[in-house]
């Protein structure tokens, strides 16, 4: 098997043919006028901010299924083709010093044979995406997580052959619940490899029985169904034990974790409420409240608001928390001021939530 020194080696003199990065990668700088790159600074020390929650797409690896660019699930700057000065400009006006990449899977319910050729090729791409920028981007592998085997030899590779910092998957599998035992040699590696694994919902709206109540005005399919697809997800990890198993696993959450940090409670209560649901002792077989599993998890700040950060932090600690932007979808171009005007916050905890808790989780130097 090529190591990462000779894959990095020998992928740098092909980036300029590679329709995912295009040659101006290597040097991308906004064309024309000049986007002053902000420094944030808390206690008069320049902070590195860390965005872990940046999207990104491989077009060829995309074409294997028959899919292209375009519309509102693949948009075209999504492709770093040509929206790379772009993505750095925006980067430079927002305060943001690097991204973490990552791909939302739409390649679940393909068949072995093509689901391998389709997380090589990107978890490629995002290889030399990041060796030709290193200070500015990061990335975690793609992995085929309905082939579970299959998913962990990926995420095996994508460590330690192509240079990448974790996984990035999505809160459900066709259907199937990722705490289900199906899925357990992929945690497994993740713990052996200590690793970060980011879950990103999916459309819940669109495979689930709520998928009516989701229509109408509202965007309700994101709005409400990704939260929720995360919460439920999350519930399962604890709930179905996999944490327990897997004690030393590390989970990011898009979203701020879904619905469930803001109602943690309820979920301590559940058992003990309706013991005959949950048989072993006063939270079913788990070894503590469910409630303390939340807060050995991290969060990304996609809340909106000083507050809702702030309620993130007071339920789990700020070190828990960590940057996330969902760019290039528009939801936020405040973020980093949002982290600055959170109530309550020490400055170790801006520094921290900016980007020190994931500089040290994903191995960035700081």
């Amino acid at each position: 098997m090529t190591n990462r020194r000779e894959f990095l080696g020998s992928s740098a003199g092909a980036l300029a043919g590679l329709a995912f990065v295009g040659c101006d990668l290597l040097a991308a700088r906004p064309a024309g006028a000049q986007v002053r790159r902000r420094e944030t600074i808390v206690s008069g020390r320049r902070a590195k901010v860390i965005d872990v929650h940046a999207h990104c797409a491989v077009p060829e690896a995309m074409a294997l299924m028959g899919l292209k660019l375009g519309g509102p699930t693949f948009r075209p700057d999504l492709h770093m083709t040509s929206a790379v000065a772009q993505r750095i400009a925006a980067m430079d006006a927002q305060g943001i010093d690097m991204e973490v990449l990552s791909i939302n899977p739409y390649w679940y319910k393909q068949e072995r044979d093509v689901a391998e050729k389709i997380i090589q090729l990107q978890n490629e791409k995002l290889a030399e995406a990041c060796a030709a920028q290193p200070d500015r981007f990061v990335a975690f592998a793609s992995v085929a997580l309905q082939h579970p085997d299959l998913a962990a030899q990926q995420l095996e590779d994508g460590v330690k052959k192509y240079g990448l910092r974790g996984a990035a998957i999505g809160g459900s599998v066709n259907g199937q619940e990722i705490s289900d035992p199906k899925f357990h040699p992929f945690w497994a590696k993740a713990e052996q490899l200590g690793v970060l694994v980011f879950i990103h919902p999916q459309a819940t709206g669109a495979t689930t029985e709520i998928a009516g109540r989701l229509k109408g005005n509202g965007y309700l399919s994101n709005v409400i169904g990704f939260p929720l697809e995360t919460t439920l997800a999350l519930s399962h990890l604890i709930f179905e034990g996999t944490l327990d198993r897997f004690p030393g696993l590390k989970i990011c959450s898009a979203h701020g974790g879904g619905f469930l940090p803001s109602y943690a409670g309820r979920s301590d209560w559940g058992c003990s409420t309706r013991p005959d649901l949950c048989p072993g002792g006063p939270h079913g077989p788990l070894k503590k409240k469910p409630s303390e599993y939340l807060a050995q998890m991290y969060y990304d700040t996609m809340v909106f608001s000083p507050e809702g950060i702030r309620h993130l932090a007071a339920e789990f600690g700020a070190n828990q928390l960590m940057v996330g932007t969902d760019y290039p979808f528009p939801w936020t171009k405040t973020m980093v001021d949002e982290v600055l005007a959170t109530p309550g916050l020490s400055d170790a905890d801006r520094v921290a939530i900016l980007g020190g808790t994931a500089a040290k989780l994903l191995g960035i130097r700081a």
